[in-house]
């Protein structure tokens, strides 16, 4: 009697298990999909719906910080590609919203923590002479802590000597620290592997630029 009771539990236990299995399979295509358009496209309107897409998988799959990442990430894009400046800083807005969201669910990713940086420079980016003391610190800072959580992060690396590399034009500087960091970056880069299948792979093109400049 006792093994037919178990009978229905495993049943049970089993279509959980398959159920599971396939809306993992569901986020994972929704992600890559909607990762490639923020990835490839130069449309605001395709970067903006696929940013829709990733909230809503966030808000239904509470416990991921990647829908987040990428919203916020693509928020990045379509701020990079507007030409108004006012509008540029609206997307950065949305850009930091979705990034505290996934910092809220993961405060020690380095990956998070290098595009919180990101942000940051990208204000710069908008009014350097203006921007450049409120914001380059806060860039650097971040830059830094991404870098400390994790030393093989090929993209904290990267944004890092963008950042340096752009300080030292601005000021007239010498550009060894930031092409040694730059240097460091396309090494980690070379070397970059991940369990996760959603983990970031962008950067490695703004890496290879700037290693073009340092020569």
């Amino acid at each position: 009697m006792k093994s037919l009771t178990i009978i229905p539990i495993l049943i049970s236990l089993l279509m959980f298990t398959l159920t599971s299995h396939a809306n993992d399979g569901k986020y994972l295509e929704a992600m890559q999909k909607n990762i490639q358009v923020v990835y490839s496209s130069d449309s605001i309107a395709d970067l903006q719906r696929a940013v829709n897409a990733f909230e809503r998988i966030g808000a239904a799959e509470k416990t991921k910080w990647e829908p987040y990442y990428y919203a916020s990430f693509g928020y990045v894009m379509m701020s990079d590609k507007e030409k108004s400046a006012a509008k540029k800083d609206v997307y950065l807005d949305q850009a930091m919203i979705a990034m505290n969201k996934a910092k809220e669910l993961v405060p020690n990713e380095s990956e998070v923590i290098a595009l919180e940086g990101f942000i940051y420079m990208m204000r710069v980016t908008i009014d350097p002479a203006t921007r450049g003391q409120q914001y380059s610190g806060l860039s650097l800072q971040a830059y830094g802590k991404a870098v400390n959580l994790n030393p093989e992060n090929p993209r904290a690396l990267g944004l890092l000597a963008q950042m340096q590399f752009g300080m030292a034009q601005f000021f007239g500087s010498p550009t060894t620290e930031p092409c040694g960091t730059n240097a460091k970056a396309l090494e980690k880069f070379i070397s970059f592997k991940s369990d996760n299948p959603l983990a970031p792979q962008w950067g490695k093109g703004m890496v290879e630029r700037l290693a073009g400049k340092c020569k």
